[in-house]
């Protein structure tokens, strides 16, 4: 599992004075992308995938006040071409703040399609215990 802490920032308030819920994914990308960039290094597909799903349970408000947030990831799945992630918002004292399950698509930047793990892509993620 890897874990990542991110200051909450002004710019993430909205006019009700908590985060705004699209933030909430923008801190889930911020920590996936790099546990993935870290995890996937020398594969050559540390930036080839794109988000294909999002289902997002949101169980908390967030405040300037928290401060930070503590995200969470984990590979929960592979498939053929895709990375299944189960992901986490929490404060620092564990209170759950958001569960999100992600999936992600590898693809072939030069066609613009989808493509299959690579060997080398399996075996980095498969160490994460997926």
């Amino acid at each position: 599992m890897y874990e990542k802490r991110i200051p909450i920032r002004w710019r993430d308030m909205d006019g009700y004075g908590h985060v705004n819920n699209a933030v909430f994914l923008t801190y889930l990308e911020e920590a996936r992308d790099e546990w993935l960039s870290r995890l996937l290094a020398g594969t050559g597909g540390e930036s080839d995938y794109v988000v294909a799903r999002i289902a997002i349970d949101y169980r908390r408000e967030l405040k300037q006040k928290d401060e930070s947030v503590l995200v969470r990831c984990r590979l929960d799945k592979l498939g053929t071409s895709s990375i299944r992630t189960l992901e986490e918002i929490l404060l620092p004292d564990g209170d759950l703040c958001a569960r999100a399950e992600v999936v992600l698509v590898m693809r072939d930047r030069a066609a613009g399609t989808s493509r299959p793990l690579t060997a080398e892509e399996r075996a980095a993620l498969g160490r994460e215990g997926g």
